[in-house]
C-alpha cells in the first residue's frame, strides 16, 4: 500500500463510498481529520440519541458493521491503509461512546473530549487492533474500542453530575 496523500475533493464527492468514508466530507479537514470527522456525526447523534436504546445500539451496530465494508473499499480504492481522511471509523466510536447516556451538550462535549482521547493516546487493547488488524475489521475496530473505553466513563461521569 502506499503513503497516505491528499484525496481531491472532486473523487471524494463523485464517489459513494469515498463520501462514506470521508464523513460526508469532513475527512477532507487539511488538519485533524479525526477531530473534524468526530465533530461532524455530533449532528447525526443528537438526532439518533433520541431513540430508545435498543434501537439507538441496533442503528451503532448497523454503523459498524457497514463501516468494515465502507472503510475496507476505502482503503482499495485509495490504495492506503487507513487514510486520515477516512473517518466513518470516528463516527462509529463516538456513537458507541454515546451508547449510555443521554443527548446534552455536557454529555456531547465529555464524550467527545473521552472518545478523542482514548482514540489518539490509543492503550491497549486499542493499540494492539490498530497494530495488528489490517483492512476495514483494523481501520474500525479501534476506534470502537476507544469508544467501548470511553462509554462507561462517559456514564459514571454523567451519574455523578446528574
Amino acid at each position: 500500500m502506499k503513503t497516505a496523500t491528499k484525496i481531491p475533493a472532486s473523487r471524494v464527492f463523485k464517489s459513494p463510498v469515498l463520501f462514506l468514508a470521508f464523513g460526508f466530507g469532513s475527512g477532507l479537514a487539511p488538519r485533524a481529520p479525526g477531530t473534524a470527522g468526530t465533530l461532524a456525526v455530533i449532528p447525526l447523534y443528537l438526532v439518533i440519541g433520541q431513540l430508545n436504546l435498543t434501537s439507538y445500539v441496533a442503528l451503532v451496530f448497523a454503523v459498524c458493521v457497514a463501516g468494515i465494508w465502507i472503510c475496507g473499499r476505502a482503503t482499495a480504492l485509495l490504495g492506503v491503509h487507513d487514510h486520515p481522511g477516512v473517518v466513518w471509523d470516528e463516527f462509529a466510536g463516538f456513537l458507541v461512546t454515546m451508547m449510555a447516556v443521554s443527548p446534552s451538550w455536557p454529555a456531547v462535549l465529555a464524550g467527545f473530549a473521552l472518545f478523542r482521547l482514548f482514540d489518539i493516546w490509543k492503550p491497549w487493547p486499542i493499540s494492539w487492533a490498530d497494530r495488528k488488524l489490517k483492512g476495514g475489521l483494523g481501520i474500525m475496530l479501534d476506534d470502537v474500542l476507544a469508544g467501548a473505553v470511553a462509554a462507561p466513563l462517559l456514564f459514571l461521569l454523567d451519574r455523578l453530575v446528574n
